[in-house]
């Protein structure tokens, strides 16, 4: 019983982390999440939640990537960004992390732009690009968080109404 709990505690704690890293770069969020839920249906002898719906969790996993790739790609492209500046975009948000929030808010947008001059482009024409690529990061961001909630809503339905 009392390793019963540590695996539930651990869980939690994986879940914990996974839903920093929907909004922090630098931890895998999605997967970090499925793997605390996946670690608590292990730890009740997968007797809430079965392999269909730990499947189904998986594929929401994978579909977070999917959509912050598309929403950096799409927000980037719809201000005219070249691969430069989303590149830049990336490294300017990973970069951002250890500068606090205020890194984490200008980090993308300055990367952006540095991108995009780098690709010899005005500096309007780089700051145009440097507020897509970051639109474009915080709709992903909000989007992979939604993704991230709707696993655990998914789940919490399972595990306490008995659906496995």
């Amino acid at each position: 019983m009392e390793s019963e709990l540590v695996l539930h505690l651990l869980a939690a704690s994986l879940v914990l982390i996974g839903l920093a890293g929907l909004v922090l770069p630098v931890l895998p969020g999605a997967p970090v999440i499925f793997l605390g839920l996946l670690l608590d249906a292990w730890a009740d002898d997968f007797q809430f939640a079965g392999w269909g719906s730990l499947s189904l969790l998986g594929l929401l996993a994978l579909l977070t990537y999917a959509v912050d790739f598309a929403a950096s790609a799409l927000g980037a492209r719809r201000f005219g960004a070249s691969p430069r500046a989303v590149m830049g975009a990336a490294v300017g948000a990973f970069v951002g992390i250890f500068f606090g929030l205020p890194g984490i808010l200008l980090g993308p947008f300055l990367g952006a732009v540095v991108g995009e001059l780098s690709a010899r482009r005005s500096l309007d024409e780089a700051s145009r690009a440097g507020l897509g690529a970051t639109l474009g990061l915080v709709v992903g961001a909000a989007l992979k968080l939604a993704l991230g909630i709707s696993m655990l809503g998914f789940y919490a339905l399972m595990r306490f109404s008995f659906l496995a």
